[in-house]
Order: C-alpha cells, then structure tokens, then sequence
C-alpha cells in the first residue's frame, strides 16, 4: 500500500503527458460533439465516490443535470430505464463487476452514449462500452485501492475539461495548472502529520468524515479506506447533513476528519467546524490553513477547488495506511477482501 501511495506522483504525469492525454483529449472531443443532454455515472466502492467527483464537476462545470445509477434497479429487478439522449459513465478500476457492465449494456442498446472510465483496458466493462479511458495507473499491489482511485479522479477531471473546451482538450490556462499536480502531490506526501494522526487514533472506537462539495467525495473514500485497513468504524456525512442530525452523536471521544479547502465548499465548512468544536469534537481539518475550532490539520497545498481531492485524499490515504499498521492490521491485505468484487 504504501508502494502505491508513492507511485501517484507519477501517475498524475503520466495522465497529463503523452499518450494517456491524447487518448483521453480523443474521447472528450467526441462526447462534446455528441452534446449528451444528461449524464449517468455508475460505480462501486472507491469507483463509485470516483464517479461522485465526476457528478460535481459535470454538473458545476458542464451544467449538464447528473445522476448516480443504482446497478440494482436493472439487475436484480429488471428495470430498462431509457437512456436516449444520454451519456452513461461506468467507472471502476479492474473493469470486472458483471452489474457495472450490464449497465451499460442495457444503457447502450437503449441509445445511450456509453464510456468506460477504467484501469484495465481490456476488460468485460471497458469492451461494453463505445468509448473508454485508461487511467492507465498501472499493477495496484494492495487490496485497498489508492492509485487507482486518484487516477480515476484526475482522467474525469481531464474528460470534463475537455469536454467543456469544446475540443477535447483543456484550456491553456487549465493545462499550465494542472501541470502542477505532480510536483504538489509529492510535497503533499513529504508531510508527517498522517503518521502522528494514526498515533493519537490508534485506539478510536469510531471516527466521523466530512466534507462538502468536491471534498464530500474525499470524505466518504477516507471513510472506506479507515474500515477497510483498520476496521475502524467511520460514517462519511456532507457537512450540511452533519448538522441535520448526526451531530449529535459527536462528543470528546469520537475523532472528526473535517476535508476544508478554498472555494464555496470549504468556506460552507467553517461553520460545520464550529458547530463540533461546541461539542469538544475532536476535529482535524484536512487544508491549507488552520480553522477556528479545530484541534489539528493535515496540511496540503492550496489549489483551485476542483484540484484539491486529487491533493486532499493522499494524507488520509497515508493515515489509513499507519493507522492500519499501529493497530497491528496488515492494511494490503484486509480480511475477507479480494482485489476484484464482482457484484451481480
């Protein structure tokens, strides 16, 4: 897991150099032309909050309406929903789950433009599809997926871009930030303060994620990646959610992980935070600066608001990892667990 962690760096070049780029700008260019009146993703597990990422950024970027496909409806009760007119995303990295690919299937044969969004080319999903995207991330050793996911976010982010610049690619100005991306995920992963976290954690009984917006993704994969590696119980709640309701089983004794970064969704967390520090909730906030009513913060880089889960997620992915570790799991290898889950 950690080899994985370490290798996303690269994977962000990787997708925004040479052929990765020019495949992804290919298929932008004709989604644009197809001019898609709605868009479905579907996924499950990490693939699925991969796809939450995609909804936000279709709809704020594309103002395209967006929904999240529920597999079940087609598989287990027949439904044959029409989905003439729109774009169908599956979204998932070994391609392989037979209910992602009957998704498509039926949304392809009723009219629908497909794309598969995938780190395995070749397969059953990727093949259904009319059109697909590597992201092309390469062996993910460890059962919870870390590279895998960020790859995902950043071809989506790219996919969106260019659909959005008419051309397939993305702006100049979008080009020259994102070039950024790889040199700021490195300094990212230099930080220390996930493995001090995991010290101060090792011994929760239950910890709460938040975030709004393009972070409320980063929050509900943090969420996975802690149960998953740890078996440490975590609810993954919107900012705006939290405060209907669940806020009041925060206290002193349950850990909140709260993803505030710039823009409307990170401001719209200032008073979420406040709200938990009037409850001696222990927050640390994960972002650029500090914020009134925390106990800590995982720092990362400030960037535009669409780029940070692709910078957010990388120190609570290191958090699950030494978390793991300090409570005697072995997080590559998680129990009941395999690399592939093939739902029907």
């Amino acid at each position: 897991m950690a080899a994985d962690i370490a290798e996303q760096p690269g994977g962000y070049a990787r997708l925004l150099e040479g052929e990765p780029a020019k495949a992804i700008a290919e298929v932008a260019a004709k989604v644009a032309e197809h001019r898609p009146k709605h868009v479905v993703f579907v996924g499950r597990g990490t693939s699925d909050h991969a796809a939450l990422y995609g909804a936000y950024l279709t709809e704020i970027r594309l103002g395209i309406p967006v929904g999240l496909a529920s597999p079940s409806a087609i598989t287990l009760y027949g439904a044959r929903p029409d989905l003439a007119g729109a774009l169908v995303v599956g979204v998932s990295q070994s391609g392989g789950s037979p209910d992602l690919t009957e998704v498509l299937k039926v949304a392809r044969e009723s009219g629908a433009l497909t794309l598969a969004v995938t780190n395995n080319p070749a397969s059953t999903l990727a093949t259904t599809a009319e059109l697909s995207v590597d992201v092309a991330a390469g062996h993910e050793r460890a059962v919870a997926a870390t590279k895998t996911y960020t790859a995902e976010l950043l071809a989506l982010l790219l996919l969106v871009e260019g659909i959005r610049n008419g051309d397939g690619t993305p702006a100049a100005e979008e080009r020259d930030a994102l070039a950024k991306l790889p040199e700021l995920a490195e300094r990212t992963l230099g930080e220390h303060g996930a493995d001090e976290l995991a010290q101060r954690y090792r011994f929760a009984s239950r910890l709460v994620t938040t975030g709004r917006g393009y972070a409320y993704p980063t929050a509900r994969e943090t969420a996975l990646k802690l149960m998953e590696t740890s078996y440490l119980p975590a609810l993954a709640f919107s900012g705006a959610d939290l405060l209907h309701g669940p806020l009041a089983m925060t206290d002193p004794d349950v850990p909140v992980l709260a993803v505030v970064g710039s823009g409307p969704g990170g401001s719209s967390m200032a008073d979420v935070v406040t709200r938990l520090g009037e409850r001696r909730a222990d927050v640390v906030t994960i972002g650029a600066h500090d914020i009134a009513g925390a106990s800590g913060r995982l720092a990362v880089p400030e960037v535009d608001e669409r780029y940070a889960p692709l910078l957010d997620i990388l120190p609570l992915q290191k958090l699950a990892l030494s978390l793991a570790l300090a409570r005697g799991e072995d997080p590559d290898a998680p129990r009941g667990l395999k690399k592939v889950t093939a739902t029907l």
